[in-house]
């Protein structure tokens, strides 16, 4: 029976319910692109391109594996992705030969190659003995032979505009040649360039001397992986890294095997170096974000069905008089709220596909994760989002429902007529809890130093404030416009009514001014929280660099030697930048030439010195646990372990990185060698000079210190904008509908205003008046919230050496976008409910 009277209320009073569809279908569309990015991030794998042809593929193992010990005194073993690319030794690729389950191999080395026109990133050299690991064919001329010569895939000849016979310099590791293009491929690649080298003259280049980057395997027979594996098992290899390295493995470090055998989509793995990590961050952003979307939507819909519910009290009120019990009306709009949830939901759910799809786009346009990494459009998402949205708007609708059906029969008609704004014991005492919660959280911000431990706090705390503004609404605004009411009344018509209804409805009143508080509160954290970290990373850089100029980016080795010679400078210091593990802990590393290196850099020591560094040594920022003297076990980016001792502690860690170690045996670690900057400093020097010094490398650019710094503190912040952007377009279309709902039901109360003599031009400076002072109450309130939350943000992330850096130009942006969300929502429905007024009834 209670259905039935649910489906005959939707069925006479759809428009009371929009407001509520919109909420969830919205809700519904969030949590499944979201979810979509988080099963992409499972179950997804990156296509292998040029190991596609490859059937097996024998290469280094890529990540670091530990021992852990469990609180049960057991042990489990984890494992980390490296960063680079782990070699193996070239005499492996015989004895696999040897096995008579394999009919060929074909080995390949890897090393950066960088050509004018063509791919910044993601470009690389290659002998041409690696060419049947794709089943690369050429389309014209021969293959290399001489050591300028080289021969490049069909996309990258295009995207560069190259041709046969054309010379173009080529920058590598150590140093810019002159080559020719001898031949182009029938085939090119989507996510990279290739160029091949003659074999000699690439192994030369690659400076691996008896590694190889990947071993691909072409089998005689169907047991080909198996024999390969068992040859691995029974005669392992030892991942060696270069002569003079200096890595030394360390007792008790982790440690990573020598080889490992991929097949199928494995092999992309192998052959896209950040194609694990893009997964892990896939998963994280997806998660962060749905558990982001799904408290917001809770809380909007929460509201959204409360004014809903407000609104029906006359209503409820008569079902209640004439002999409905509370049980049986809080039934009706529980299963109101199961059809429109059901509705919502399924289509929301199914809108929320594209959306994720369009999320990948844009994740892949910004480099965040591989093109060939594809998006994976899956129902469990779906229904996942279909019943998280079913199950919290009928939680909303209920609990909305409790304060009107709670009330006697014989009082429910007074009840509707007065509404008092009087919130029960039970929701005061919820929402001191949530804002004890919130100071909770907003306090542990300042023993936070990493961004991805303190980014997710920082949104539950202003999820949690606005939540404890949402339950405690009425009594707070009471307040504020009891407040502002004094002001208000200088308008004897306007201001004066508008004082009054404020006064009078206060319940509605917070019902719109809680989404604008969180729509100003959340975006003003996810803007200022990246300006933040930038600004603060930003002076500590500037502050550090004392160089008189900077060269970059991408510099070869032989540009150090070039600018050193140049008259007047004293110190050119190369600095590279790269990840490590400690352990399983990423740490951010910049590797420099210690030789004079306070000429150039001052990293705000604190304790030991930084004259010290040399192979085998290192520099640790502050508050990261290290000590002087410790030994730290490395694994470089190539899975090479490494000893160091902290020979001295900088202030100036998020400028600079997490630890500071010499450039060589860094540099003989990594994928790219390039250095990222030259820092120079001299007498006398001059830009010109140095350009000159540097005119066989066009692509390298010298720059005064100040204005690298200031293009340096560009940093990225458009992946935050894409994810969390969408919250806020949520909040404004919940703000949009929650105006728009609140209008919409006053049509009555601008009748009665009509009769009793008021124009149309009054009730518009009234609902002027109103709409200016929920924005003030919801900028105060919102601007609290984000100031407290992103002064113990920035404590946190900076170690109190810096405070909010909150550009004018986009908090006016908010403002001014809250301001005129408030203004549409509010006359937009007012027109429609005043154009009725023309003629009084």
């Amino acid at each position: 029976m209670m259905l039935g009277l649910s489906l005959a209320t939707l069925r006479h009073r759809m428009a009371a319910f929009v407001g509520a569809f919109v909420a969830l279908f919205c809700a519904a569309a969030m949590v499944c692109g979201c979810g979509t990015l988080l099963v992409t991030g499972l179950t997804s794998t990156v296509r292998p391109e040029r190991y596609a042809a490859a059937p097996i593929v024998v290469s280094g193992d890529r990540n670091v594996h530990a021992i852990e010990k469990q609180g049960n005194g057991k042990t489990k073993e984890k494992t980390k992705p490296i960063a680079d690319h782990a070699w193996v030794p070239a005499d492996l690729a015989d004895r696999i030969k040897a096995l008579p389950s394999v009919r060929a191999v074909a080995t390949e080395v890897t090393f950066p190659v960088l050509l004018p026109g063509g791919r910044s990133s993601e470009s690389w050299g290659h002998g041409w003995e690696s060419a049947p690991l794709a089943g690369l064919t050429l389309a014209a001329g021969r293959e290399p032979s001489a050591p300028d010569e080289v021969v490049v895939d069909a996309a990258t000849a295009a995207r560069a505009h190259l041709s046969l016979g054309a010379t173009t310099p080529a920058r590598t590791a150590s140093g810019t040649l002159a080559v020719r293009v001898v031949g182009v491929t029938a085939q090119g690649f989507g996510s990279q360039a290739a160029v091949f080298f003659a074999p000699d003259r690439a192994r030369q280049l690659a400076g691996h001397d008896g590694l190889v980057s990947a071993i691909g395997v072409f089998p005689a027979g169907p047991s080909a992986a198996a024999d390969v594996r068992a040859l691995l098992a029974a005669a392992p290899t030892v991942s060696g890294a270069p002569t003079g390295s200096g890595a030394s493995a360390a007792p008790g470090a982790p440690t990573v095997p020598a080889a490992v055998v991929s097949t199928g989509d494995d092999r992309g793995t192998v052959e896209f170096t950040d194609a694990a990590n893009a997964q892990v961050r896939l998963i994280s952003m997806g998660a962060v974000l749905g558990g982001t979307s799904l408290l917001v939507a809770l809380l909007v819909v929460v509201g959204t069905f409360g004014l809903s519910i407000q609104q029906r009290q006359r209503e409820i009120a008569v079902l209640r008089a004439v002999g409905a019990t509370g049980r049986q009306v809080r039934k009706m709009i529980g299963g109101e709220a199961l059809v429109v949830g059901l509705v919502a939901g399924a289509l929301g759910a199914v809108a929320g596909l594209p959306l994720g799809g369009w999320l990948h786009e844009r994740f892949v346009a910004l480099d965040v994760i591989p093109a060939n990494l594809p998006v994976v459009l899956s129902p469990f998402p779906v229904l996942v989002a279909a019943a998280a949205t079913l199950l919290s708007g009928w939680a909303a609708a209920r609990i909305s429902a409790r304060r009107a059906t709670a009330i006697k029969p014989v009082e429910a008609l007074g009840e509707a007529e007065l509404k008092p704004a009087r919130p029960s014991w039970g929701r005061i005492g919820f929402g001191v809890l949530a804002a004890a919660g919130a100071g909770v959280l907003t306090e542990l911000l300042t023993v936070l130093h990493t961004d991805a431990a303190s980014t997710p706090v920082c949104f539950n705390a202003v999820l949690l404030w606005c939540t404890a503004l949402a339950l405690l609404g009425p009594v707070v605004v009471r307040g504020a416009t009891a407040v502002l009411g004094l002001p208000l009344r200088v308008s004897r018509v306007g201001g004066y009514l508008a004082a009054h209804n404020l006064r009078a409805g206060a319940h509605r009143l917070s019902s719109v001014v809680t989404p604008l508080t969180l729509l100003i509160a959340m975006a003003c954290t996810i803007l200022f929280t990246a300006t933040t970290v930038d600004h603060a990373a930003g002076a500590q850089r500037q502050r550090g660099n004392v160089a008189d100029f900077v060269v970059g980016p991408r510099v070869p080795a032989t540009a150090a030697t070039e600018v050193a010679a140049v008259p007047g400078v004293r110190t050119v210091t190369r600095v590279l930048h790269t990840t490590v593990r400690d352990g399983l802990a990423e740490r951010s590393v910049q590797a420099v030439t210690p030789e004079h290196l306070a000429d150039t850099l001052d990293l705000g020591v604190t304790a030991g010195d930084l004259g010290r560094l040399a192979d085998g040594t290192a520099a640790a920022a502050d508050g990261l646990g290290y000590r002087l003297g410790q030994h730290v076990h490395l694994t470089l980016a190539d899975g090479t372990p490494a000893d160091v001792t902290v020979v001295a502690l900088y202030s100036r860690g998020l400028g600079f990185g997490d630890l500071v170690l010499a450039h060589g045996p860094v540099a003989a670690h990594v994928d790219v060698p390039l250095d990222d900057e030259l820092l120079v400093r001299g007498d006398g020097l001059t830009r010109p000079a140095l350009a000159a010094a540097l005119h066989a490398d066009p692509g390298l650019g010298v720059l005064t210190s100040a204005a690298a710094e200031g293009s340096q503190t560009q940093v990225s912040t458009q992946i935050g904008y894409v994810m969390l952007g969408l919250i806020v377009a949520f909040v404004a279309i919940a703000v949009l509908n929650t105006l728009a709902m609140s209008i919409a039901d006053r049509r009555r109360e601008f009748t009665a205003l009509k009769l009793t003599g008021a124009t149309r031009r009054q009730i518009r400076r009234m609902l002027g008046w109103e709409t200016v002072t929920s924005v003030a109450i919801a900028t105060a309130f919102g601007l609290a919230v984000a100031f407290a939350v992103l002064t113990t943000y920035a404590e946190g992330i900076t170690r109190g050496t810096a405070g909010i850096a909150m550009p004018g130009s986009r908090l006016a942006a908010i403002l001014v976008g809250t301001v005129v969300l408030a203004a549409v929502g509010t006359w937009l429905p007012a027109g429609s409910a005043l154009r009725g007024l023309r003629r009084p009834a």
